[in-house]
Formats: structure tokens, sequence, C-alpha cells
């Protein structure tokens, strides 16, 4: 089986930092696969706050998740601090990929690689959505400043 192989982009335009808890832990020892999950997930409300939107509200538009990649490349343990830095990329019609960058803070040692792809959704309708023009004004690499 082909292992999974995520190429990051080189500049990020947000990064946030979060500590590891005990409950972030499996029976190895070590950060788990769901935890990892929580902790992008938490990353990425960070992201979207920062920017003055939530992910039931860009534009009138809510977010919905549409698939997720892992790929780790070392442990972290309980009490360590994580950076996870973020960009966006891939835009289409109707979403794009969060890409995250995922280090530990004091040995900068890289952790984990992440994509989550989104796509615009409205919640009242269950139905998918065009990105708001005031998302890609903000973030698409073809808006014009």
């Amino acid at each position: 089986m082909a292992r999974i192989k995520l190429d990051l982009p080189a500049d990020y335009s947000f990064t946030t930092e979060l500590r590891i808890r005990i409950t972030d832990v499996n029976y190895g020892g070590h950060l788990g696969n769901d935890a990892m999950l929580g902790l992008l997930h938490e990353a990425r409300v960070r992201f979207l706050k920062h920017h003055g939107f939530s992910e039931l509200d860009i534009g009138g538009c809510g977010l919905i998740m549409t698939d997720s990649a892992l790929v780790y490349k070392s442990e972290a343990f309980p009490g360590e601090t994580l950076v996870i830095a973020i960009a966006l990329a891939d835009f289409n019609k109707y979403g794009c990929d969060f890409m995250y960058r995922v280090t530990e803070k004091v040995s900068g040692r890289e952790v984990a690689r992440a994509k989550t792809g989104i796509v615009f959704f409205d919640y009242a309708k269950r139905a998918v959505q065009k990105i708001p023009q005031l998302f890609l004004d903000q973030f698409s690499p073809n808006a014009t400043a």
C-alpha cells in the first residue's frame, strides 16, 4: 500500500500553540490520532476567529469537512506544546484545503503534516454552496489586493 504524501506550502498565514493534555494520549503513551484531529479542529477555529469568521458563518455559509489526511513524522507527548501553522490551498468552486504543519515548540521537530478539505455549506438548506466572495477576497491566491 502506498503511503500518503503531503507536500506543504512554504508560507503560512497563521500559527497557534496548543498543549498536549493527558487525555490526548493513547495506549502507546503518545498523542493519539483522534486527538490530533481535535487539535487541528481547534487550530482551524482559532484561524477563522482571527479573521473574523466562525465555522458556521463565513459570509452566510458554514463549513463542512469533506476529507482529512494525516502524516506523522514523530511522536508527541503530554505536556509538550505544539505549534500548528495553517495555510489554505487548492481552491475550487465550493471549497479549499486547510494545510497544517505541526511542530513541537521547544525542539522544533516536525510532528505531523495534515490537510482537511472543506466545502461551504448551508446548514438550513442542507446543501453545498459556492465559496463566499468575502472568503475568496481574503484568502484566494488569485484575489487582488
